[in-house]
Formats: C-alpha cells, sequence, structure tokens
C-alpha cells in the first residue's frame, strides 16, 4: 500500500489473521495477491467481492497450490465471516478491582477465543481478569507488526502486556522468555492450541483450592509489592502451571 492510501488498521489484522491460516504464507504476500486482484486501495466492500478462484489465480497463481478448504477459511476471515476470527472476541467492561483476589492473564491469539499463538507471531493478546469464582475477557490488544524497522520484537510485545501476571503461549523462545519473566510476568507454554475457556477453567481450579506460593503471592499482594519478591529463574518459570 501507498502512503496516500493506508490499509486500515482492521483490514492489516485480517489479512494477517488470513495469511496465519495459510501455509508457507506471510501477510506481504497475501497483501500482494489482494492488490493484484483488487487493486488499490484495499477497501472491505472490494474484500466481500472476493472469491476463492481469485487468490488462487491472483499474482500469477502463487497461492494456486493451496488446498481449497484453507483458501476458504482464509476467505472467510477476509471478509470478517468466520466465527472463529478475531471479531468473535469482544471485552467485557469491568477493571481489576472489580474482581477481588483476582490475576490478569495475558493469551496469545490469532482466532477466536483461542490459545493458538507464538509470543513472537501470534497476531493479538487477549486479556482475561481471573479469579477462583470468575473470569472476564477485558482487553484485546493487537500485537506490533513485524517490520524491519522493529529490532526488539519481544520488548514492544512484553510492553504490550507489562500488566498482566501470567502469559500462556504455545511457544516462547529463552530470550523473549528471560524478558517476560524480568518483566514480572510468568510465562507458560501449552502443549497444543485450545480454547482459552478450558486452559481458565483449570486456572481457576488452582486458584480455588492450594495455589503454589507464588501465585498466592500474587492474588494476595499488590503488583507494587511483588516487585520486591524474589523472582524465579527462567527454567522454573517456563512450563505448564495447569
Amino acid at each position: 500500500m501507498t502512503d496516500a492510501s493506508p490499509l486500515p488498521d482492521c483490514l492489516a489484522l485480517r489479512i494477517g489473521l488470513a495469511a496465519r491460516s495459510l501455509p508457507d504464507t506471510t501477510p506481504g504476500q497475501l497483501l500482494r495477491v489482494l492488490v493484484a486482484v483488487l487493486g488499490e486501495p484495499l477497501t472491505e466492500i472490494k474484500l466481500n467481492g472476493l472469491a476463492v478462484k481469485d487468490l488462487k489465480t491472483g499474482a500469477e497463481g502463487s497461492l494456486s497450490e493451496i488446498n481449497g478448504v484453507l483458501l476458504r477459511q482464509a476467505l472467510a476471515i477476509l471478509k470478517g465471516e468466520d466465527e472463529t476470527g478475531a471479531s468473535a472476541a469482544i471485552p467485557q467492561a469491568g477493571q481489576e478491582s472489580e474482581i477481588p483476589h483476582s490475576i490478569r492473564v495475558a493469551c496469545a491469539s490469532n482466532n477466536g477465543e483461542r490459545l493458538d499463538g507464538h509470543f513472537g507471531s501470534c497476531a493479538r493478546f487477549l486479556i482475561y481478569q481471573v479469579s477462583a469464582l470468575e473470569s472476564r475477557l477485558i482487553a484485546v490488544r493487537p500485537a506490533p507488526a513485524i517490520t524491519r524497522l522493529s529490532i526488539d520484537h519481544s520488548a514492544e510485545r512484553v510492553a504490550l502486556i507489562n500488566d498482566c501476571h501470567l502469559l500462556c503461549v504455545l511457544s516462547i523462545g529463552g530470550p523473549a522468555a528471560a524478558r517476560v519473566v524480568n518483566s514480572g510476568i510468568h510465562p507458560f507454554k501449552r502443549p497444543q492450541a485450545e480454547d482459552i475457556s478450558t486452559l481458565l477453567s483449570q486456572l481457576q481450579q488452582v486458584l480455588a483450592g492450594d495455589p503454589p506460593p507464588w501465585l498466592a503471592r500474587i492474588i494476595g499482594r499488590t503488583r507494587a509489592e511483588l516487585v520486591l519478591s524474589e523472582p524465579e529463574g527462567v527454567e522454573e518459570a517456563v512450563g505448564d502451571v495447569l
């Protein structure tokens, strides 16, 4: 897209999510196909008229080898029709102070309310406030785009979730995990993609039972008090908490 016709944030997010649903396809590659088929500027009206055959033939057929089922899924995301897409995650009103003895959890997500993202490449972070009795989606935060001008991607992403206590991801690199831990956030890797409701239900059981000491400290103290606590090492902090 040119400087005269910037891509709206909502369309950029759709393109990013659609690209992630296609094998070996970057947002830039998908964008080139769309521009080749629809021309600039890209608009929601133009995307609504897009067909699977357009994705297959655009930009000299660069996506022609991709399975039609996957292309239809990507097309639904581009049109905002996929119920598992970004629009399905709608934050509820309310602040942390309204849920006593709660923690704030960031989940790396690409689609709907699912934990299906990697820390360094997910499209957004879904932020939940969770106690033993209640869980609430309070924010959807689009992740910073990965560009050549952005040297330290992990620093940008940590800054985006620096008000959270837990980070749940499918994977995270060692240096990024160290940065997360040093920011006072506990990262946890899950073995496979899942509905976030499943994860939160298990977390609530932990909070209602006998949580480990570090987690008990979180729900019993303010974030300022936690800074005075001795931090845990990366090996101890990263893993399956549930």
